[in-house]
């Protein structure tokens, strides 16, 4: 278990695809190859079988596509919720540089405690590759101190970066995979897109549904984060009820603007599980 829980925590995910960039520069590929050709040669060469044509492939050949959160701050003895992802519809065109340096900045300003689900070997780790793949400079995210207690440090195995896998399954056969942990603590898992589609959307363009169905998965980390700070006693059960509560706000609140349908069927998803598991 984690030994804290910070003023500030922001439960992310990120969601990435092969990119076709780095395939053909990394398997010397013609340059005039289609995008999605190279990704079938991608997942080719990273061991697609016939049961399996599009197996995980090493994170510093994808491309970050789409980083969500969900923050939680404790001001002047108040909590307050926000949920934030990139790219914004403003900027769909962003480079991937832009995205990952955006969240990193961000990171380094707030100095969260960073809450994942398999983040240690996955989304924390492409974004660091990819941030050096990139050219981007993060000295507020990557700086240690020179002694534990002396400040933030998301690379020392500590409680700045709480994966949940880790705490909850470790890496054996028993580990769950979040849409199966969520589930069955009644928290909406992996009901609206599936991962095996965001390189799907993102060769059709569909960059707001690859938000979307990340904004969810961020989502739902923070809510199992929340269960878990309440089996290790950092919440009583009339605190628990009540961030569970303001989570609900915040998904009315941002399920009222337009093209936020995806927020509403999260919360009625998470109300019909409710009635199964309390």
């Amino acid at each position: 278990m984690f030994k804290h829980v910070q003023e500030r925590v922001w439960a992310f995910d990120a969601e990435w695809v092969p990119d076709p960039h780095t395939g053909r520069m990394v398997y010397d590929l013609p340059q005039d190859m289609e995008p999605k050709q190279v990704m079938e040669q991608m997942w080719r060469r990273g061991g697609g079988t016939e049961e399996d044509p599009r197996p995980y492939l090493k994170t510093v050949l994808c491309r970050i596509v789409s980083i969500a959160m969900v923050g939680r701050r404790v001001e002047n003895g108040e909590v307050r919720l926000q949920l934030n992802s990139l790219p914004t519809p403003a900027d769909h065109e962003i480079s991937e540089a832009e995205l990952v340096g955006r969240f990193l900045e961000g990171l380094g300003k707030n100095k969260p405690q960073l809450v994942g689900y398999n983040s240690a070997s996955a989304d924390l780790r492409i974004l660091v590759q990819r941030g050096v793949a990139a050219g981007v400079c993060a000295p507020g995210f990557a700086q240690r101190p020179d002694k534990p207690w002396e400040g933030v440090d998301y690379f020392a195995g500590n409680d700045w970066h709480v994966d949940l896998i880790d705490t909850l399954g470790g890496r054996d056969r028993s580990r769950p995979s979040l849409h199966e942990m969520a589930t069955v603590c009644g928290i909406p898992g992996k009901f609206y897109e599936s991962g095996g589609d965001v390189a799907d959307m993102w060769m059709a363009g569909e960059v707001a549904r690859i938000v979307a169905y990340n904004e969810l998965a961020a989502l739902t980390t923070y809510l199992l984060w929340l269960r878990v700070a309440f089996f290790a006693g950092f919440f009583t059960a009339e605190e628990y009820q009540h961030e569970q509560e303001l989570v609900e706000e915040l998904l009315r609140r941002e399920s009222a603007q337009a093209g936020r349908d995806h927020l509403q069927a999260f919360l009625d998803e998470w109300t019909r599980l409710r009635q199964y598991y309390r």
